[in-house]
This record gives structure tokens, sequence and C-alpha cells, in this order.
């Protein structure tokens, strides 16, 4: 099993996406990435990945996509690698369309392509 510890429900996701995750890790359970307040301390964020981590823990995932604001998703990233399990990122490939009209507005479009998983891993030696 997955957790998809995300802002981006799996139902959302695009076919290769969601096929790459079952193949690759069977199931995939929602796990909504919490909302952390900007005036938040460090400290703060430490405490809620320490809720987090040990609530998905428990639930003895083969892997867990850990993406969403960055040092909430750091502090639970770093947190389940030292505790051995799997921790993966999305990678996407971006195709950027920008038009311009003639009142010199510019509108651009974004899509992603989702291109695989991405393997977090501690560093060896620095």
């Amino acid at each position: 099993m997955i957790i998809n510890f995300s802002n981006h429900p799996s139902d959302k996701w695009g076919d290769d996406q969601t096929r790459a995750a079952v193949s690759d890790f069977g199931h995939i359970l929602d796990l909504k990435f919490p909302t952390v307040d900007p005036k938040c301390s460090s400290e703060r964020v430490l405490e809620i990945a320490e809720q987090y981590a040990s609530e998905i823990m428990s639930m003895s995932p083969d892997a867990v996509l850990c993406q969403g604001e960055f040092s909430l998703a750091f502090e639970v990233t770093s947190i389940l690698l030292s505790k051995g399990i799997k921790v993966v990122c999305a990678c996407s490939e971006r195709d950027v369309d920008e038009e311009t009209d003639e009142n010199g507005t510019t509108k651009k479009t974004i899509k992603f392509k989702f291109a695989g998983f991405r393997e977090y891993l501690l560093p060896t030696s620095l």
C-alpha cells in the first residue's frame, strides 16, 4: 500500500500515475496533507510532523507519497526515512504555453504529465 500524503486526492490523479502507484505498491490510501499556518514555529511544525508520521507508521505502508508545505513535508519525510519507510515524490514533465493578446496581457497555461515516482534517500555521507 502507498499512502498519498498530499493535497492531491488520488481520485484526481491521471491514469498514468494511478497505474504506476497500483503497479508498484498495490492499494492507494489518501491522507490529506494539513494546512500549515505560515506563522507556525519550527518547533510546532516538528510536533505536527511527529503526529502525522506516527499515524502513517501505524498503517504500515510500503511507501508514502509526501508532498505539501515544504517544512512539514521535510520533517515527515525525515522521520519516516529514519524509521526505514520508503518515501517518494511524483515527478512530472511540464508543458508551458504562453499567449499574449493584443492588449499585452499574457495567459500562461501549464500542463503536467506524470513521469514517475522518485524515492527519497538518506545521504550516505556529507
